[in-house]
């Protein structure tokens, strides 16, 4: 039988949302996909750290497709809104850029130098400015906006965005409440406000194609959000897809999207055809 929240010890709080310590490997998964992206940005045809804003996170990496007018990729990293950094993911869009797709992988200010609530308007402002300039900069098509993990929420809020198309939000944390309770919020220190507000599953859902990832392996906690924001889109009628990714940890499962036969590809493809 499971232990309700509020019974549980400050240590297991703490444990249900450390991915780190769950994936004994963790750090050498992250120093790969590390060296792969800055390959990545080495080798593409890419207009790097374009200026969306006016802080020193507030920019983009673009990677254009030989077609103006090919699917996006819009990818946002993850990190608990606290840290890492978009150049640090680029390698992720290779397995949608081998299909032809463009990418774009925004950065944003990390808490606590920034509450969520002005991470989420960082991240509107943006999906803005490439819905304003990225024709310019070769980028014209539809946009599938996703993300990873904290990435993955602020993918799911920023659905409604009408530059968007669809989403795909890959192992995110979709109620707020219980992070409130663990390590995390030491530097989020989130508001009963922003727990309403920015909380997709507190939210009414956005009738867009949504398809939610998670890793079968994965931290129950991720796992029970992604079922339950799925369940509750299913509810109202919303579209989109729930996408187990078999035996994948919480750093694994962004190998279904490097890879172009990966299953995270697959279903950002299925989502653009519909």
């Amino acid at each position: 039988m499971t232990t309700p929240w509020e019974l549980l010890s400050q240590e297991a709080r703490d444990l249900a949302y450390n991915n780190n310590a769950a994936v004994a490997e963790s750090a050498r998964l992250n120093e790969a996909r590390i060296a792969a992206s800055a390959r990545f940005r080495e080798r593409a045809r890419a207009a790097l750290d374009i200026p969306y804003g006016p802080d020193a996170r507030m920019r983009w990496d673009l990677f254009p497709a030989e077609r103006e007018d090919a699917p996006c990729l819009v990818f946002i990293h993850g990190g608990y809104w606290q840290r890492n950094r978009r150049e640090d993911f680029c390698s992720l869009a290779a397995g949608l850029c081998a299909h032809g797709w463009a990418a774009a992988l925004p950065g944003y200010t990390l808490a606590p130098e920034k509450k969520l609530a002005g991470i989420v308007k960082e991240i509107e402002a943006a999906l803005d400015w490439l819905g304003a300039n990225g024709a310019r900069r070769g980028i014209a098509g539809p946009i599938l906006l996703s993300g990873w993990s904290a990435g993955g929420h602020l993918a799911a809020l920023g659905l409604g965005h009408p530059s968007v198309a669809a989403g795909l939000a890959i192992s995110g944390v979709f109620d707020l409440a219980p992070i409130r309770d663990t390590y995390l919020n030491e530097k989020l220190q989130l508001t009963e406000e922003e727990i309403a507000t920015l909380s997709p599953l507190r939210l009414k859902p956005v009738q867009k194609r949504l398809a939610i990832a998670y890793g079968t392996a994965e931290l129950p906690r991720l796992v029970a959000d992604s079922c339950a924001l799925n369940a509750q889109r299913q509810a109202a009628g919303a579209p989109g897809p729930l996408v187990p990714v078999a035996e994948a940890n919480h750093f694994t499962i962004l190998d279904a999207l490097s890879s172009p036969t990966g299953a995270l590809a697959r279903a950002a493809l299925s989502l653009m055809a519909a």
